[in-house]
């Protein structure tokens, strides 16, 4: 299991949790910080342009599950992480990959008052500290107090148990921790557990217009980016039946009629993934009462919307919106598609 500290900058996450390391038994601190902090000695700095924040590093984000599951696969017990988390799609990555190891994690939020945050971050400068340093230091949390307020009014309080440790010690705010976690009060993150492939995989996608030719895509809880509704094609099920069954599955509409085939892309491997076949299918126009039917399965799928192609791009991850445009072109056209990479050959 691991507890994850999360809030902002100078919330007090970092002795919080060696506080709870006494309270917890068998348990161990992995602090992510570390791993960005190797990362930026190990990258070449042309690797590192542009980046003001590890966290932005994909290799960062792979890396914190590969160590907290190593770390639990050697230790066993608790793993207590202090780490501020903000970005609702990194969470997803995080929280999906760890899932898919089938580790469960309990998330907590700090939320200090930001009169009491702000005064935490000015007496908190290490008095050895050269003064550029220093002010680099405190600008820098002082930033990041709006985007954890953001994070905090528009997701992250209702993923996290929250505990206002405005009017306590780290020990007393460790121990409410514990009681938390030890009553279930701080749940685990209700949030799906898509086992991790061992090669590779075979996907069928279906892409449901609305009656202005946008089309439908669905919010995932344990990945980042929106995607079309669809899944994995089970052994011995026909690509377009798991597109339909998908799409019951994930949206409650049950389509009439067997989906006609847009494109095939293989997705080539790329360690860790395995790639394989992705089918995605053209599911028709949904009238405007079955578009109010809509029902998504709360651990998986956060939200749905219909998009234009200029909206799906802010949303989708490149490979897959290629693979949407082509769809969109061989729609137009009347003739399937084959893909490789997200891109036609011959």
């Amino acid at each position: 299991m691991i507890v994850w500290i999360n809030g902002a900058f100078g919330a007090g996450k970092s002795s919080t949790a060696r506080e709870l390391l006494d309270l917890m038994p068998d348990s161990a601190l992995f602090d992510p910080e570390v791993v960005g902090g190797a990362l930026t000695r190990m990258l070449p700095p042309k690797h590192l342009a542009g980046i003001d924040d590890y966290q932005d590093l994909p290799i960062w984000r792979r890396l914190v599950v590969d160590t907290a599951a190593a770390m639990l696969s050697e230790l066993g017990g608790t793993l207590v992480v202090p780490m501020t988390l903000l970005r609702q799609e990194y969470r997803d990555e995080i929280f999906g990959a760890l899932a898919a190891r089938r580790i469960t994690v309990r998330h907590v939020v700090l939320t200090p008052a930001e009169t009491i945050l702000r005064q935490r971050i000015a007496d908190a400068e290490a008095p050895d500290a050269l003064p550029d340093a220093q002010r680099r230091v405190r600008r820098w949390r002082q930033d990041h107090i709006e985007p954890y307020l953001a994070a905090l009014g528009s997701w992250l309080a209702a993923d996290a148990h929250p505990v206002d440790n405005g009017p306590l010690t780290p020990q007393q705010t460790a121990a409410r921790i514990a009681r938390a976690v030890g009553s279930g009060e701080a749940a685990v993150c209700d949030i799906v557990q898509t086992p991790e492939p061992s090669a590779e995989t075979v996907a069928a996608g279906v892409l449901l217009f609305d009656e202005q030719g946008r089309f439908l895509l669905v919010d995932p809880t344990y990945k980042p980016g929106w995607e079309f509704p669809g899944g994995v094609v089970e052994r011995g099920e026909a690509p377009a039946r798991a597109g339909v069954r998908e799409v019951a599955e994930e949206t409650g509409l049950r389509l009439g009629e067997e989906p006609r085939l847009l494109v095939v892309d293989w997705e080539s491997p790329r360690p860790p993934g395995y790639g394989g076949l992705r089918f995605l299918f053209d599911g028709g126009r949904l009238r405007g009462d079955d578009a109010a039917r809509v029902l998504l399965p709360g651990p998986e799928l956060r939200g749905w919307r219909f998009v234009t192609e200029a909206e799906a791009a802010e949303l989708m991850p490149p490979v897959r919106f290629r693979r949407l445009q082509w769809a969109l072109r061989a729609r137009e056209r009347g003739a399937a598609m084959y893909l490789e990479a997200g891109e036609p050959v011959g």
